[in-house]
């Protein structure tokens, strides 16, 4: 792990934490700690909602990094950014740009014997909205936000605001 950028407030409100893991599971995992104990000196403690989902979509972008955004020796580098108490901005990046998420269908479950595939159906539940942008001229970034102003609306229940992406679709095999 290198790079840390500093977490204090600056003179608009907001917080910023950037950091760099290595792009192995112990990376994704520390990447999720990290993401907790950061939103915890934000003044987000380690039970509350904002925390657990927080927690729960780094994980789950951290691992797509790992899992299918990994070159031999290159990082991934989470960003969390809180801006004025009304939104958490979460950023994955990595190094693969050749490999986006499907962001134009809406998130279908891989089928029942699958051990994986339901990440972005995780992330499209609990993210106000999500997307990706290209990183110019190698790699990506996966982002999701978190409305800190209202609650998680459920799973079965649309967000108040507009999804700027939809999962992946996983039709077929795992």
């Amino acid at each position: 792990m290198t790079s840390r950028t500093p977490s204090a407030p600056d003179l608009a409100g907001r917080h910023d934490f950037a950091q760099l893991f290595s792009s192995t599971r112990r990376g994704a995992r520390l990447a999720r700690l990290m993401a907790a104990q950061q939103l915890d000196s934000w003044g987000h403690p380690y039970d509350s909602t904002v925390s657990r989902t927080a927690a729960l979509l780094v994980g789950e972008l951290a691992s797509n990094a790992v899992l299918h955004g990994r070159l031999p020796g290159r990082d991934f580098r989470l960003r969390l950014r809180e801006e004025r108490g009304v939104r958490l901005l979460i950023e994955v990046t990595d190094a693969v740009a050749s490999r986006w998420p499907d962001t134009t269908a809406p998130p279908r479950p891989p089928a029942g014997d699958c051990e994986g595939g339901r990440g972005l159906l995780l992330v499209e539940a609990h993210a106000t909205r999500w997307g990706v942008r290209n990183l110019t001229p190698l790699g990506k970034t996966v982002w999701a936000e978190i409305d800190l102003l209202s609650t998680t609306p459920p799973a079965d229940q649309p967000s108040a605001l507009p999804r700027a992406g939809r999962g992946r679709t996983a039709g077929g095999p795992c």
